[in-house]
């Protein structure tokens, strides 16, 4: 029986689960391997910390997502693999509305960042559906 995300012990269900699909999935997997090399658990704990500020307001997430994701050669179809690993993996394992809110927020970020890279690369508006 799927139960809805209720601290961060499940934060850390969907993020180790959602990273393990990233790290063997041909598209965006050598996206992630190409910066993280070697002990995964920092960029874990820095995921730990975003979502548990993200759906509970928790204190602890410092940094800039975007600008760690700038340089990247990403585009729309990562952001959509990306997005259908994130929700497959939140469906796999919870529901109710803070299952709901952490895809929405994925979602809205992945939006975010990809209307911004595209400013910045100057390419058209596609966004993520």
């Amino acid at each position: 029986m799927k139960k809805n995300i209720a601290d961060i012990s499940d934060i850390k269900i969907f993020v180790d689960e959602f990273y393990n699909k990233v790290r063997n999935d041909g598209l965006i997997g050598p996206v992630f391997s190409d910066k993280i090399i070697g002990d995964w658990q920092p960029h874990l704990n820095k995921m730990y910390a975003f979502w548990n500020a993200s759906l509970f307001g928790v204190a602890g997430f410092r940094g800039n997502p975007f600008a760690r994701h700038a340089p990247l050669k990403i585009e729309k179809q990562h952001f959509d693999r990306w997005l259908l690993l994130f929700n497959e993996t939140i469906d796999d394992h919870f529901e109710g509305d803070v299952a709901a809110l952490a895809k929405q927020r994925a979602g809205q970020m992945a939006n975010m960042f990809l209307l911004r890279l595209q400013q910045v690369n100057g390419n058209g508006n596609n966004v993520v559906v």
